[in-house]
C-alpha cells in the first residue's frame, strides 16, 4: 500500500513496515490511520498466520509520536479521543514478531511491548523518554512494561526516562533475542516461518492464552486454558499432529 506503513503478505507471514527513516520513523495520525487499516487486514487475512513489524533504515525502529503534530495538540479531548496505535498492533490476534534496530523510545517502545516476541540488534537503545517532557506515554508503556520487566525495573525507565541497551534489554527479559544488525530480519524471518509452519488455531491459542495470564486469576486462567485447548482439540489439525507423529515426520498443517 502507498504511505508510510507498508505491508507485504507471502508463505503466511505478513511483514509491516514503518517506513519514515528520513525522521527516525516517528509516527503521525496519518500512519496511524494506515496501521489501523494495515492491522485489520492482517487479522482479516486467513493467509496470515504470523506478523512482523520493522521500521526501515538503520537509525531507528521508531522514534514514537511526530512531537511536531503533538505540539498541534492543544484540547484535552483531542488527546483523550486520539487512535492509540500501539493498541493496534497488540490487538493482532495473530502473534506478533518485532524486529528491532536503532532507537526504539517512546511509542515506538509501546509498539514493541504490543509484540508477542522481540528481536533486537546490537545497535538498539530502548527506552521510554516521556517523563523528560513533562508528560507519560499513553500507549501501555506504565501498564504492559511492569508485566514484562517488573515494577523495580520499569519505574527506574519510566521515571528517569534513560533508555537501555541491547543486552541490558535482554538480561531484563525485555527482549528475546540479540543479534547483529545485520542478522535482525533473517532471524525475524527465521522464527516467523516456524511459527507459521504451525496450525493458526494453536498458535493463535497459545497468544490468547499467555495474554489472559496478564488479566485473569490463576483459577480463571486455567479454565480458560482448558476451554482453549477444547477448541484446539476440536480442530482438524489435531488429526494431523498426531499422525506426523507417528509417522515421525513434521505436521502439515
Amino acid at each position: 500500500m502507498s504511505g508510510r506503513i507498508a505491508l507485504s503478505v507471502a508463505d503466511g507471514i505478513a511483514r509491516i513496515l514503518i517506513d519514515r527513516p528520513d525522521k527516525m520513523n516517528a509516527i503521525t495520525p496519518e500512519m496511524t490511520l494506515e496501521l489501523l487499516r494495515v492491522c485489520r487486514e492482517v487479522d482479516d487475512n486467513r493467509d496470515v498466520r504470523v506478523a512482523t513489524i520493522m521500521g526501515a533504515g538503520e537509525r531507528a525502529f521508531s522514534a514514537g509520536s511526530d512531537l511536531n503534530v503533538l505540539a498541534d495538540l492543544t484540547d484535552v479531548l483531542a488527546f483523550r479521543d486520539r487512535i492509540e496505535y500501539a493498541a493496534l498492533v497488540r490487538d493482532i490476534r495473530k502473534p506478533v514478531i518485532a524486529g528491532l534496530k536503532g532507537w526504539v523510545l517512546g511509542g515506538g517502545m509501546e509498539i514493541a511491548i504490543a509484540a508477542d516476541i522481540r528481536i533486537a540488534g546490537r545497535s538498539a537503545k530502548i527506552g521510554g523518554p516521556e517523563v523528560t517532557r513533562g508528560w507519560i506515554g499513553g500507549g501501555g508503556a506504565s501498564q504492559m512494561l511492569p508485566r514484562i520487566i517488573g515494577i523495580g525495573r520499569s519505574m527506574r525507565m519510566l521515571l528517569t526516562g534513560d533508555p537501555i541497551d541491547a543486552e541490558t534489554a535482554w538480561r531484563i527479559g525485555l527482549v528475546e533475542d540479540v543479534v547483529e544488525d545485520a542478522a535482525v530480519e533473517a532471524r525475524v524471518t527465521e522464527m516467523a516461518k516456524k511459527i507459521a509452519s504451525f496450525s493458526p488455531v494453536a498458535t493463535q491459542a497459545v497468544k490468547a492464552g499467555v495474554r489472559a495470564a496478564q488479566s485473569m486469576s490463576l483459577e480463571q486462567g486455567l479454565r480458560y486454558e482448558n476451554e482453549l485447548h477444547t477448541i484446539c482439540m476440536s480442530d482438524k489439525a489435531r488429526i494431523e499432529g498426531i499422525k506426523a507423529f507417528q509417522e515421525k515426520r513434521e505436521g502439515k498443517f
